[in-house]
């Protein structure tokens, strides 16, 4: 290929940080981000300065802050809440850049900045959205319910996307990769922070669950009940590792009528195992524990960055030491249950998968009268994990599909 091809060289020498930037590019389709401040802010960047990535992001986030109180005071509330929702995308990009720090102390002040503005936006974005609090083992998980305008449809009740996190997803991530496109079609949608996602783990340390079924049943529930939302259309996405959250509770919460994993997801562990010595993985399968936790260690303190990046990843696991975090994690496995699932599904498939290869066909395979696989390529502009670049075809896929078993 001649000629310099951005698209293929990419947005920084690392593969990380450049997976981050076209991320948050992506989202400039919903309005979340904007392609020019964003490039100028990490554009002097090197790839191994982490302490200048948080700071870019971080200063991102401080300067478009200060735009939204500027066109506050100025009375110009669009703009206002705009900048606030494009400064909530920038400190979320920070608070997960705090993993590479030697210190986690901006984590939860990051954060906190973070979730003012999405609420900032939430108040003043001129949308119908409802906070809601979701029962769940004796407290309540933080959602917000998004209402789609009347008159667009039906005025009776409406179907209802809920919307699962990843990892270590933001809101405005969620806003950009669903809500966004749920309430242009007239249907509502859901989303919130579940057990180690965002405020769950930063302010409260619940950890993760592997048993998802006991997040989504009591969000059903919640859902189901209400008199604006039609129960026999909760539709569900799922994005990067709740491709596998979602798969393990369909497999015994049967109520959504549909479901869209983007991507498919059987073993979270595989995305891990490949960044591990095989020797070492031996050890653990083995059972020789104390080898492999003095073996890590040994590697660790060869790479601090490394060290900072696996206590960030394991910290919402909830357990102590490398190989009960390994243990921890390969409980999170669907394929065992996959076979049960009855709900119909969409698995994206994305050309060059970073973190599961191959995993969206491995459980359409183990579904196979439920599921249906969609490609996206290079040549679309739709390569890598959930097709960064190319949301608003992913957007369209997804939803003409779900629209054609909803009677959206």
């Amino acid at each position: 290929m001649s000629g310099h091809d951005p698209f293929t060289a990419g947005f920084s020498g690392s593969h990380d940080l450049d997976y981050e930037i076209r991320t948050v590019l992506g989202h400039a389709f919903s309005g979340a981000s904007d392609v020019g401040e964003v490039l100028a802010a990490v554009g002097g960047v090197k790839e191994k300065d982490h302490d200048a990535w948080f700071a870019a992001w971080s200063d991102l986030g401080d300067r478009t802050a200060g735009q939204v109180d500027d066109a506050a005071r100025a009375g110009h509330r669009t703009s206002a809440a705009a900048a606030s929702l494009r400064a909530a995308t920038y400190y979320a990009v920070a608070v997960n850049a705090v993993a590479a720090l030697e210190s986690d102390d901006a984590l939860l002040p990051t954060f906190r900045k973070h979730r003012a503005q999405w609420d900032r936006w939430v108040d003043t974005s001129g949308l119908d959205v409802e906070r809601v609090a979701i029962p769940y083992e004796g407290r309540t998980l933080p959602g917000y319910l998004f209402r789609a305008a009347a008159g667009s449809g039906t005025d009776g009740p409406r179907p209802v996307v809920v919307a699962v996190n990843g990892s270590d997803g933001s809101l405005p991530s969620l806003w950009s990769a669903c809500v966004h496109g749920a309430l242009a079609r007239g249907y509502h949608a859901l989303v919130f922070d579940g057990p180690g996602q965002q405020s769950m783990l930063f302010e409260h340390g619940v950890p993760f669950r592997p048993d998802f079924e006991a997040v989504l049943t009591p969000v059903v529930d919640a859902l189901a009940g209400r008199p604006d939302v039609d129960p026999e259309r909760i539709a569900v996405y799922g994005i990067s590792q709740a491709g596998y959250w979602v798969a393990r509770a369909l497999a015994f919460e049967h109520r959504p009528a549909a479901a869209v994993l983007d991507p498919g997801v059987v073993d979270v562990a595989a995305s891990w195992e490949t960044q591990v010595p095989k020797s070492l993985l031996k050890l653990l399968d083995k059972g020789d524990d104390h080898a492999f936790d003095r073996d890590m260690e040994l590697g660790m303190r060869l790479s601090r960055a490394t060290a900072r990046t696996w206590r960030f990843r394991a910290r919402p696991y909830g357990v102590e030491g490398y190989a009960a975090t390994m243990r921890e994690v390969r409980r999170y496995d669907a394929r065992d249950v996959a076979a049960r699932i009855t709900t119909p599904l969409l698995l994206t498939d994305p050309e060059d998968e970073q973190f599961w290869p191959g995993q969206s066909q491995e459980l359409a395979r183990l579904s196979p009268d439920v599921s249906t696989v969609v490609r996206f390529t290079a040549a679309e502009g739709a390569n890598y994990h959930c097709q960064p670049l190319a949301r608003a075809l992913t957007e369209q896929r997804m939803f003409d599909w779900l629209d054609e078993r909803l009677g959206g």
